[in-house]
């Protein structure tokens, strides 16, 4: 495994590992132990916003490490980065809805239910997408190798 392999794995386990945290364990422990509801909603938006920016570097380290190490066309990386690749572009674009779609709505408390619902089904998808891409960049020895026993284009 290189180093660039073992940064990007690193960067998807602190992206996953810190969403988990901060929605699992973190949030909640401030609904339950702050003054005020309000109190605690200010804390956690703050947490949310600073996790999207969590996201968005840990995606970039990841997708600086996928990139082919030299200039090639379109379509050099193996199937198996592509789709890793897809799932942390997938992860950094909930996070960038999470903080500039959903977020803004929540703090005006607009149609609270509603926004907190899409909200929290937003960040569950990204916490799914950075364990993808944290599973995917573990297995087979990192990003740009394929499987012991599978060839380079066999898809994986």
């Amino acid at each position: 495994m290189t180093l660039r392999d073992r940064l990007a794995l690193a960067a998807a386990a602190l992206w996953w590992g810190s969403a988990v945290a901060v929605g699992a364990w973190v949030v909640p422990l401030l609904f339950l132990h702050l003054a005020t509801p309000a109190q605690a909603g200010q804390m956690a938006a703050r947490l949310f916003a600073a996790q999207t920016w969590v996201a968005v570097a840990c995606g970039l380290v990841i997708l600086m490490a996928l990139r082919p190490r030299e200039a090639a066309g379109p379509g050099s990386l193996p199937p198996r980065a592509q789709l890793t690749l897809a799932w942390v572009a997938g992860g950094m674009l909930l996070a960038l809805m999470l903080e500039f779609g959903v977020a803004p709505r929540i703090l005006a408390r607009q149609d609270l239910r509603l926004w907190h619902s899409v909200g929290t089904g937003l960040y569950a998808l990204q916490a799914v997408a950075a364990g993808v891409a944290w599973w995917r960049l573990a297995g087979a020895g990192g990003p740009s190798r394929p499987a012991p026993g599978v060839s380079p284009g066999a898809p994986s």
